[in-house]
């Protein structure tokens, strides 16, 4: 993927086109009946980094129109925010990126996407969240159309959560000490920090069972760590469980097997 860094202090960042540019307040341009019908961002599924791996993803854009939609007018932005300047913080399909259209029937078609998305590059803790996805498309008989906003998706932190319960064996009644950690991917300083004052379940599941039982709930302390206690009183797995928030996935830890005397 090409970047264009689009101010000084958003390094990493893509200026998007003209034919795209997204505005609150900028109604959707549209000539004759196309229509996009449909805009999938990485299969339904969020977006989820860490701090170097880059991710693949793809936007897949359907559009429609009586005379066939013309094949490679077809193609998305996204988009996270804007700027003081005018410009917009987002990715844009590069020129020497095709896409993979199929013509569904004569008049849809549909084109897929392969994008990356680099956390050193693209990416800062401010970024993370929800993204908008506007479409472009260009019919066979000149109608065309610019979605500014077709869909939603979320580019999310991936984040790792920890439990250790001890002591191991132990006897029955007698209390456990249940830790861990919550720890985030940081976006700035390439390492996983920790979540404070997050709510985070603990969980048990007995021997022989399948599900798992919430008896209390924990804040992570201002390093992200965990501790609680619990009584002994059957043998069994304890796990943190984590619901996720509006720029961090829901995340639960492997569980950690108590033998009960």
């Amino acid at each position: 993927m090409r970047h264009r860094t689009i101010v000084a202090g958003f390094a990493g960042a893509l200026a998007l086109p003209a034919l795209a540019i997204p505005g609150a307040a900028q109604a959707d341009e549209v000539s004759g009946d196309i229509r996009i019908t449909k805009v999938v961002v990485n299969g339904g599924n969020n977006i989820v980094l860490g701090t170097t791996g880059v991710k693949t993803f793809t936007i897949a854009v359907t559009a429609t129109d009586d005379s066939g939609i013309e094949v490679g007018r077809t193609f998305p932005v996204m988009w996270h925010r804007p700027l003081p300047n005018g410009d917009y913080y987002g990715l844009v399909v590069p020129d020497d990126i095709a896409g993979k259209c199929v013509r569904e029937s004569f008049t849809t078609t549909t084109c897929t996407y392969t994008l990356e998305i680099n956390p050193r590059i693209d990416l800062d803790n401010t970024t993370a969240g929800t993204w908008t996805v506007g479409a472009h498309a260009l019919a066979n008989d000149g109608d065309y159309i610019t979605k500014d906003s077709a869909a939603k998706a979320k580019v999310l932190r991936n984040s790792r959560l920890t439990v250790n319960a001890s002591p191991e064996p132990v006897k029955k009644n007698k209390t456990i000490t249940v830790t861990g950690a919550l720890t985030p991917a940081n976006w700035e300083t390439y390492k996983y920090g920790g979540y404070t004052k997050q709510p985070v379940k603990l969980q048990f599941k007995k021997k022989g069972t399948s599900t798992y039982k919430t008896p209390k709930t924990v804040a992570t302390d201002s390093k992200g760590n965990l501790r609680t206690t619990t009584k002994a009183t059957a043998d069994g797995y304890f796990r943190y469980s984590f619901a996720g928030t509006s720029t961090t996935p829901a995340v639960a830890s492997a569980a950690d097997y108590v033998d009960v005397k």
